[in-house]
């Protein structure tokens, strides 16, 4: 039986987790207070193993409190550490006055924040205690000057549960955030770290569920967290072929695309298609695309379509739509998707096509997938990008409920919400990704899934995920320059 999907969870859920952890698991809240800064302590001495000085930063709340007790650690290891206090010590409560306490009975130097405490110095280590997941809104101004000045220093960082001023919830900055080289968080893992501006704040990312018995947690309904994908598990929802398998078991799809100028779309996503194990990809496309196709995917049944009646007979042939890869806004892309759309085929909607069912703003009239970035996203929710990645997963959860579609929001931490809102996050892929024609290949990749008769959310699952994978296998070259095209060959290798 596989093993469950890690789950993400929002400071809400992170909060419940806590508390369950004391109430249900029997953990008073200075024990786990005090794993927290063991297993900090321990990421950063696996880091940096005899660092010339450490610096903690401490808040005025829990996080501060596990800064004061990894300040005590290091004292007692015999490593120059200092804590710097940033707001009136007289102000905390509970386990972190404890901590605070704790760490001067060990004999830390605290000293209170000041302009210019902190400067580059070689071997310097930074511990970010300075806010954690509770924040709820934009980072006060005298957090922010912290924040700048431990950026400022060009020095190591190690955060402690998440990047001060990182949302835990939708991964975006609340004005200001450290920029952590590594980042160890614990109970539960907070979605923000992975998606959005997360992954390039957290640096390298650790997590430690502080030994909580699984079974405490359960206050938390699983059905509320986000899973985070992993190829290997997803994998398993594609089949081993049988050996009497012909191509007629594994679908047939029609690729739409590639108006004049963007033939380019339609044949990435024609080969996607085909390597992820289409039985047969038909395109309809532009007359003057088709002599490049057959020179270069003699495998795909490419006919040249100049208006809707040259389209019915492919629509009658197919089983399932790849609908947008280089289709233009014209009137040859409106007619052949007004066209598409009423023949009722589950379709994977892409690039224009995504345009052109955000003009209709009504559902897909059978099972599709829908891939935007957020640029897409926001035209189909009817606002903009900033908003999307302001809010990346209620986002996803709102156009996959609006448009009864599984949705595929494209980005750093890519995001699947099938149509019952169950949704899936994909940490895998990299900055060479950022490049024309990716998305055609995903579309593509998506369709190939489906048309071999896996259900929507789990093609799309697979698809991100294998695309995610591909993409880090081929930037093994180098990200710069990384083609679309360039996935090709370890996709095959993944699918198996």
């Amino acid at each position: 039986m596989p093993e469950a999907a890690p789950l993400l969870y929002s400071a809400a859920q992170t909060r419940a987790l806590d508390a369950a952890a004391i109430e249900r698991g029997g953990l008073r809240g200075m024990t786990l207070m005090a794993r927290a800064a063991e297993a900090a302590f321990a990421r950063l001495t696996r880091r940096w193993p005899a660092p010339a000085g450490i610096a903690v930063v401490c808040g005025g709340g829990n996080n501060g409190g596990d800064g004061y007790l990894v300040a005590a650690l290091a004292h007692k290891r015999g490593l120059p550490v200092t804590v710097f206090a940033v707001g009136d010590p007289a102000r905390l409560g509970g386990d972190a006055a404890r901590a605070r306490q704790h760490a001067l009975a060990e004999g830390v130097t605290v000293e209170p924040w000041q302009a210019g405490c902190l400067s580059a110095g070689t071997g310097v280590v930074i511990v970010d205690a300075l806010l954690g997941t509770g924040l709820g809104g934009s980072v006060r101004p005298d957090a922010a000057a912290v924040i700048e000045t431990i950026n400022d220093t060009g020095l190591p960082v190690l955060a402690v549960d998440i990047p001060s001023g990182l949302c835990a919830d939708s991964g975006r900055v609340l004005g200001s955030a450290v920029r952590a080289t590594a980042t160890v968080t614990f109970i539960g893992r907070k979605r923000g770290l992975y998606t959005a501006d997360g992954p390039a704040l957290a640096g390298d990312l650790d997590f430690d569920d502080l030994a909580v018995p699984a079974e405490s947690l359960a206050a938390v309904p699983r059905g509320e967290a986000w899973e985070l994908l992993s190829l290997v598990a997803e994998r398993e929802a594609l089949p081993p072929r049988a050996p009497q398998a012909h191509k007629g078991h594994f679908g047939n799809v029609l690729v739409i695309g590639g108006d004049r100028g963007m033939g380019g779309a339609a044949l990435l996503a024609a080969e996607a298609a085909l390597r992820a194990g289409a039985g047969l990809v038909r395109v309809a496309t532009r007359g003057e695309h088709v002599p490049a196709f057959l020179a270069r995917l003699p495998e795909a049944m490419v006919h040249a379509v100049a208006d809707v009646h040259e389209l019915e007979p492919l629509l009658a042939a197919s089983d399932l739509l790849v609908l947008g890869p280089g289709l233009g806004r014209g009137p040859w892309g409106e007619q052949l998707f007004a066209r598409a759309r009423s023949a009722s085929l589950p379709a994977v909607i892409d690039a224009d096509g995504l345009a052109l069912l955000a003009a209709g703003n009504a559902p897909w009239p059978a099972p599709a997938v829908l891939t935007p970035h957020p640029g897409e996203a926001g035209a189909l929710l009817g606002t903009d990008s900033g908003a999307v990645q302001a809010d990346r997963f209620g986002s996803a959860q709102a156009l996959a409920e609006r448009y009864a579609a599984t949705v595929v929001l494209k980005g750093n931490g890519s995001l699947v919400v099938a149509e019952d809102g169950s949704g899936g996050l994909c940490a895998a892929g990299n900055p060479g990704m950022a490049t024309g024609g990716m998305g055609d290949v995903l579309a593509g990749l998506t369709g190939g899934l489906l048309a071999q008769g896996l259900p929507p959310a789990s093609a799309a699952r697979l698809a991100v995920s294998a695309h995610a994978a591909a993409a880090d296998l081929a930037a093994a070259d180098g990200q710069r320059g990384l083609l679309p095209s360039d996935l090709f060959a370890p996709l095959r290798r993944l699918l198996g």
